[in-house]
């Protein structure tokens, strides 16, 4: 399938379980929130869709593309935004996506237009200029998805992309990945806090390294608020 499969996957740390048997897919051009409190496995999952870890049991297709058998074309369409921030601050914003640029073979008057489309598209063309450092944090998250973007992937992975912000630059990144999604990018945007996630969304629970609840968030809700519906599967404060 196009999108997002994930497919019986199990990962250990020695003896911890991380994941267990941990299935779910994203159909293309959907927005798919992982939730779970800290420690429930969620940046595990990540690392393996992004082979920063590799897993024995299950399978990870990405946009059609097995992850262990076709790792080059399926990271190839992955666009990807860690927790903490792998910008390099002493480059300016164009520097570091020129950088990105050249590693996905992007040079030259195309990689300029896709780092300008890119930085229109999250209005921060007026920074490229300055040094990653000089930026708050959600200017930085901004270049990061800006970064992401470049190589206009099919896929993409966002890993509680709104830490440390404050509630306006929370509600402009959540919006924007919404956003994307309507426009036909598949997204998985993993994060602990239930406020993030919208009624229309996807939604996966995920717990003590399982899949709780797996359906729309409105429908997993029920008769109750989605914060304590959370808190009543997983024992956690959302």
């Amino acid at each position: 399938m196009s999108g997002l499969l994930v497919e019986d996957l199990t990962y250990s740390y020695g003896p911890k379980t991380a994941l267990k048997d941990v299935s779910f897919s994203v159909a293309a051009g959907r927005f798919c929130v992982l939730l779970g409190p800290n420690g429930a496995g969620k940046s595990t999952l990540f690392s393996l869709l992004t082979r920063l870890l590799v897993s024995s049991k299950g399978r990870i297709s990405i946009a059609g593309y097995d992850l262990q058998c076709q790792p080059r074309a399926a990271l190839a369409r992955l666009g990807i935004v860690f927790q903490q921030t792998t910008l390099d601050l002493d480059l300016t914003v164009a520097q570091n996506l020129r950088y990105f640029a050249a590693l996905h073979g992007l040079s030259g008057k195309d990689a300029r237009m896709r780092i300008d489309a890119a930085l229109d598209q999250l209005s921060m063309r007026e920074r490229d200029g300055e040094k990653t450092r000089s930026l708050n944090g959600g200017h930085r998250r901004r270049a990061e998805l800006a970064r992401a973007l470049i190589h206009d992937p099919e896929v993409l992975l966002l890993d509680e992309p709104t830490v440390g912000l404050d509630a306006a630059a929370r509600r402009s990144i959540t919006e924007y990945a919404h956003h994307l999604a309507d426009e036909g990018k598949t997204v998985l945007w993993a994060t602990h806090l239930t406020d993030e996630v919208y009624d229309k969304d996807r939604l996966v629970i995920l717990h003590q390294a399982q899949v709780l609840a797996d359906g729309f968030a409105a429908e997993i809700a029920g008769d109750m608020p989605l914060a304590d519906r959370f808190l009543s599967l997983t024992g956690a404060e959302a």
